[in-house]
């Protein structure tokens, strides 16, 4: 009988992205482990507000700039047209808490196909410089994103595929669940962000649409495990993880007699 933990089996698979999960939730509670985790809570920040930035260009609007400040809390500032309608704002605005569970669902994707663990590694990496140079205004985005660049290039550039796997389905579940990590927020109208207290996402929404603050929240959360529960799917599909089976060579002609 077949080990279910064969390499490149699903229950393998799964426990993989367990242990990342697990990774995700304990590293904290260990000595020095908020140290160790910050430079991805930092990273979860920068997804958030990479979403608000990039959904306002999506908008036709200009992305102005992204502070990330040293409690982990960021904003990202936007220029928007005063003839806006409220759909622009109330998209901006989503795009934040969307985002980390977006690019969580891809990269748990990618990391059920080998051929794109290194280029998406590079690919993050690529994209955390381009947008210090671009849109970061911050001490701690300075400090702190090159750093988390620079390690996700190394392990591209020179880890074995184990630890590749393993940091593209860490950094996947830790975006993935960073919608638990806000989750207070989601359910609040105001916020204090970089000691001013202005509107959260979702209470931008409800200032826009008229509908409670709460309804959005819960909506944003929905969509965010439907994303997230898509991607698990896809990845721990058995069908991705048996290995294919051999076809006859081409033009190869078979005779039979009984």
């Amino acid at each position: 009988m077949q080990s279910l933990t064969r390499p490149g089996s699903q229950a393998e698979q799964a426990g993989r992205l367990v242990l990342a999960g697990l990774v995700v939730v304990l590293l904290p509670a260990l000595p020095f482990g908020n140290y160790l985790i910050y430079p991805f809570v930092i990273l979860t920040t920068w997804f958030h507000e990479m979403g608000h930035g990039l959904s306002a260009l999506a908008m036709g609007q200009e992305f102005h700039q992204l502070m990330i400040f040293a409690s982990g809390s960021g904003v990202a500032e936007s220029r928007v047209a005063p003839d806006a309608g409220g759909l622009t704002f109330a998209a901006i605005a989503a795009g934040g808490p969307l985002a980390p569970c977006l690019a969580g669902a891809l990269l748990i994707i990618a990391s059920a196909h080998p051929r794109l663990w290194r280029p998406v590694l590079w690919g993050v990496a690529g994209a955390i410089i381009a947008s210090v140079i671009i849109w970061v205004r911050s001490a701690v985005g300075f400090a702190v994103l090159p750093l988390v660049a620079a390690c996700l290039a190394l392990v591209a550039w020179r880890a074995g595929p184990a630890l590749t796997r393993f940091t593209l389905q860490f950094l996947g579940v830790l975006a993935a669940m960073s919608m638990l990590r806000d989750f207070h927020y989601l359910f609040t109208e105001n916020a204090v962000i970089g000691g001013r207290e202005v509107l959260s996402d979702t209470g931008q929404i409800a200032a826009v649409t008229g509908l409670p603050h709460w309804l959005w929240a819960a909506l944003i959360l929905a969509l965010s495990a439907a994303m997230v529960g898509g991607a698990l799917k896809y990845a721990l599909a058995e069908k991705r993880l048996r290995p294919p089976r051999g076809k006859p060579p081409a033009n190869v002609l078979q005779f039979r007699r009984d």
